[in-house]
């Protein structure tokens, strides 16, 4: 993805100018790495600025801990006793749409699961005709808690369950249907794996998720307007204040060419659910919180905005797939995307199919949330009731896999300078400290000119260690801002692109290994504010994208 020929590349160099550093703005990232303190206000106003050049690195450990760690603890020490009068730079403006908190937090999972069950399960279908009787629901097995191994064998902080599908069937008692696990021998009809899975989910320390079908193929109000509506909402009110916290709420809008007529209100629904839990993210094609990407293959286009115009989407309809797959720049509400894929190439369990292999996974990550998105991974359980030791066997070997690429950063411990610095807290040090609440931040007059920079310097002992990872981020909680970027090893094209956001991972034609990387951005909309760079081998790379 975004790699460039080793012709093309060896022809191409950084388009800016050397640009002369002033000496008393360097820091010396190596030596004083163990000095660094921690996230926070503190660091934010005695964090280091700036970086090596190549002149001034030959002298950096001679002085390093004798002058400039001892200054800087000077300083601290003085500052903390209020001897010493500095006034903090403050951040820049957010552009405008921002995520709030529950979007920021959803954001940062990167990797989140859903369980398709029900009666579809026990049909070996896809999508239910709605006439199957509540005696096919019969789980010899259930075990909600070992769905939540295969949630913790993937390492996602949220899973989420296909409450009711197309078909109508409900996994929970309703009072308003008797369409419902009520009527199946499951639990002699006392069952109710909305609970079981709610509390399951919770004794592990994730977070769960419901999903709700507008679409029902088996009650007979489906098509008059008021009567459905007031059903679907009812449903919605026992889902979400008899269950206790929940984080995300699916409407699917999927519906059959040939299915009845149906306006659903949305907003009713939408204003409903925030009443009864005001921190929950809300999925649609259009949000309001989260989006969809538009495919079912897990892939996110390659520019990907978190930002689009809520009122140019209209749910469920064709023809929307391209622009909730890009985003917008110019859009006015922050709705991030989700990107929703089966480890299986169904939905639902089918008794021939198998889980994808380990490289189709991994690039499925690199898609999804290598560009700006959260995945969002569906592992079926089995008519047992129980997921297959198989694809939990899956699942851990592709978050042992995306552990060991990203575990080791490759640029750790190296040194950063860039195009300009806003100030006092805002130094290029920050893409290397591994907080997501600090970031780099140039000033505008890098727009007028060759556009904005950041270079990592290598430490000399890992020059020689190969990379064919590069990882850039943005501090999104202030809005996205980068709209193209380049990647540059001493001096050589590597890879190109459009948007950043929250993560933009590319994976290199092959290995590369070289003492700086450099990464040029153009940012019309504010000026870039990047949270970290790195550089990661990826021993599982045999194709790319």
């Amino acid at each position: 993805m975004g790699g460039a020929s080793a012709s093309a590349a060896a022809a191409v160099h950084v388009p800016v100018p050397a640009r002369k550093l002033n000496p008393e703005s360097l820091v010396l990232n190596q030596e004083t790495e163990k000095l660094k303190p921690s996230c926070g206000s503190l660091a934010q106003l005695l964090a280091p600025m700036g970086g090596l050049g190549e002149a001034e690195e030959a002298t950096a450990g001679k002085v390093a801990m004798g002058g400039a760690s001892l200054l800087r603890l000077v300083a601290a020490a003085l500052l903390a006793a209020g001897l010493v009068a500095e006034s903090a730079v403050p951040p820049p403006l957010p552009v405008l749409p921002i995520p709030n908190a529950a979007q920021l937090a959803w954001q940062r999972r990167e990797v989140i699961m859903f369980f398709h069950f029900g009666m579809n399960t026990f049909t070996d279908s896809e999508w239910g005709t709605g006439t199957e009787p509540p005696s096919l629901f019969s789980p010899a097995a259930l075990n909600a808690t070992q769905w939540m191994d295969a949630a913790e064998a993937a390492g996602a902080s949220l899973a989420i369950l296909v409450a009711k599908h197309h078909d109508g069937f409900c996994l929970w008692p309703s009072a308003y249907t008797a369409h419902s696990v009520r009527a199946s021998p499951w639990h002699g009809g006392a069952g109710d794996l909305v609970r079981e899975f709610t509390d399951a989910a919770r004794a592990r320390g994730i977070d769960p998720g419901l999903y709700l079908s507008p679409w029902d193929r088996h009650d007979a109000r489906y098509g008059r307007e008021v009567d459905y509506n007031e059903y679907y909402l009812a449903q919605l009110r026992e889902l979400l204040a008899g269950y206790g916290t929940v984080s995300e709420i699916w409407f699917d809008g999927a519906k059959g060419k040939n299915a009845t007529s149906m306006t659903y209100h949305f907003q009713e629904w939408f204003q409903t659910v925030r009443q009864l839990q005001s921190a929950i993210n809300i999925f649609s094609d259009a949000g309001p919180d989260v989006r969809w990407v538009g495919d079912e293959q897990g892939s996110a286009g390659t520019t990907c905005w978190s930002t689009v115009n809520r009122s140019s989407i209209t749910i469920g309809s064709d023809g929307i797939e391209k622009y909730i797959n890009e985003g917008d720049p110019r859009g006015t509400d922050w709705v991030p995307p989700e990107c929703d894929v089966s480890i299986r190439p169904g939905w639902f369990w089918h008794r021939n199919e198998t889980a994808k292999p380990l490289s189709q996974l991994l690039r499925i990550y690199y898609n999804s949330v290598g560009r700006n998105c959260v995945l969002l991974l569906n592992a079926p359980p089995n008519s047992t009731g129980l997921v297959e030791d198989a694809d939990i066997a899956r699942l851990r070997e592709f978050r042992a896999a995306v552990t060991r690429i990203f575990g080791t950063d490759l640029a750790k411990g190296g040194a950063a300078r860039a195009s300009s610095e806003r100030g006092a807290g805002f130094g290029a040090r920050n893409v290397l400290d591994g907080c997501d609440d600090t970031y780099w931040a140039p000033t505008a007059e890098d727009g007028l000119k060759n556009g904005y920079w950041i270079e990592l310097r290598r430490p000399a002992a890992n020059a020689a260690r190969p990379f064919n990872v590069v990882r850039i981020q943005e501090h999104v909680a202030l809005g996205q801002r980068v709209e193209r970027h380049e990647v540059y090893v001493d001096g050589v094209a590597v890879a190109s692109g459009t948007t950043v956001g929250h993560k933009r991972l590319h994976r290199l034609a092959r290995p590369v290994a070289g003492r700086t990387m450099k990464v040029w951005f153009a940012a019309r909309r504010g000026v870039p504010l990047v949270s970290a760079v790195g550089l990661h081998l990826d021993p599982y790379a045999t194709d790319v994208m």
